[in-house]
C-alpha cells in the first residue's frame, strides 16, 4: 500500500478532502522524523515503536580491492510492532 492509497482510504472512511488527509499524514512522518532526530523514540500504544538502534563498531571488507575498512558505531531508526499488531498479522495472514 502506498502513502497516495493510504491518503484516499482514510478519506474515504472519514469524509476528510484528500488534501487535507495528506497534510495531516506528511505533518505526523514530519513529527516522528524530526523527535527521531533529536534522539528520542516514538511510542504508539496498540500499534508500534520507532526506535533509535545503536550499531557497533565493526570492521568490514571491501572485496573488490581485498581491503579491510572500519565502520564507524552509528544509530539506525527501526519499527518494532506492538504484539497485538503482530498477533492480528499472524491470524490473518496465512
Amino acid at each position: 500500500m502506498t502513502k497516495a492509497e493510504i491518503v484516499t482510504e482514510i478519506a474515504n472512511k472519514t469524509g476528510i478532502e484528500k488534501v487535507t488527509v495528506q497534510h495531516t499524514i506528511e505533518a505526523f512522518m514530519e513529527a516522528v522524523k524530526k523527535t527521531m532526530i533529536n534522539g528520542e523514540n516514538v511510542y504508539l500504544r496498540g500499534f508500534g515503536s520507532f526506535v533509535i538502534k545503536k550499531r557497533a563498531e565493526k570492521t568490514g571488507r571491501n572485496i573488490s580491492k581485498n581491503t579491510t575498512i572500519i565502520i564507524p558505531a552509528h544509530n539506525i531508526p527501526s519499527f518494532k510492532p506492538a504484539k497485538t499488531f503482530v498477533n492480528d498479522v499472524k491470524e490473518k495472514v496465512k
